[in-house]
């Protein structure tokens, strides 16, 4: 069954301790849809402009991303994003950020797209992310991601979002700042108070929590040796997990235990996104690596 993804399509140039890359394959649709791939169809909406590489978006189709709903505007360019990471590769500054033909995003999808089922609004500006709600009348499973921009400046866009929702992503700060709450297990409780039936909560390094509505669960992240570019990495994280999920269909609803197997899956996913630039790891991935680290996750997490 199709998973639906609409959100940023980017050339990024990243700065690390040891090495750099300029104008590579990024952006937040485009890790999500990598990382959602390794379990269910996608379909990608997004714009572009026509400085785009024609084999990046051959590149996604090999990993059969449906990208019918990628749309290249002649004479504008693409969104792109400059980042040095700091030596803990945690903290980052951003040096660039031109939104280009992004700034200007007004997704229409594609008729075959609006009976999309499964949805995921990839971070953006939440009038926009309704806009994509309201021509998908019969999703079952809708899931945004936000920032603080947006808690900032359109608050009250973000909080009618959160009611048409089932599912909210964001990190710790932002968590933080949306409810004014510094604990973050109350911060999460009082977040998916607002609307979501459930809310994933990214710490980086330090794995993920998800809330429910009688429930918890904490997820760490893969423990890696060496870490080469975490960007795009959260995005992969919560592309695992929304494909994991629509690959189970559920006709009746997910159980908790069905969203917390998808955190794990997210969190092996996000591993293999740092372990290169872009998504070149995540190019030369197969099943057997994956089966292998879910298997050792399943270890390292059990006890007596």
């Amino acid at each position: 069954m199709p998973l639906l993804v609409v959100g940023s399509v980017a050339l990024d140039s990243v700065e690390t301790p040891t090495d750099s890359r300029d104008n590579v394959l990024g952006g937040s649709a485009v890790f999500f849809s990598y990382a959602a791939s390794y379990f269910t169809p996608v379909r990608l909406v997004g714009v572009v402009g026509d400085d785009w590489p024609s084999e990046h978006t051959e590149l996604l189709q090999r990993r059969k991303i449906d990208t019918a709903g990628l749309q290249i505007v002649p004479g504008k360019e693409t969104f792109r994003w400059r980042g040095k990471y700091m030596p803990n590769m945690n903290d980052r500054e951003t040096l660039e950020v031109h939104l280009n033909v992004f700034g200007e995003f007004d997704p229409v999808l594609p008729e075959e797209h609006k009976r999309a089922e499964f949805v995921f609004l990839a971070n953006g500006s939440p009038v926009v992310q309704m806009k994509v709600l309201d021509q998908v009348p019969g999703a079952r499973l809708a899931v945004a991601d936000t920032m603080d921009l947006w808690i900032r400046e359109q608050h009250g866009e973000l909080m009618q979002l959160l009611k048409r929702i089932d599912g909210l992503v964001l990190n710790d700060s932002e968590a933080k700042l949306l409810t004014g709450d510094e604990n973050l297990v109350r911060a999460g409780h009082r977040v998916r108070e607002m609307g979501p039936k459930f809310v994933v909560i990214k710490k980086g390094e330090h794995g993920a929590l998800l809330f429910g509505p009688h429930r918890f669960f904490s997820c760490g992240a893969y423990p890696l040796r060496q870490v080469f570019d975490p960007t795009g990495a959260g995005d992969s994280f919560i592309g695992a997990l929304a494909g994991y999920l629509c690959s189970l269909g559920r006709e009746g609803g997910h159980e908790f235990d069905d969203l917390a197997g998808a955190m794990v899956r997210g969190s092996i996913l996000a591993g293999y996104t740092c372990e290169s630039f872009s998504t070149h790891r995540l190019e030369k991935l197969n099943r057997d690596e994956f089966d292998t680290r879910l298997e050792e996750y399943r270890a390292f997490t059990r006890f007596a």
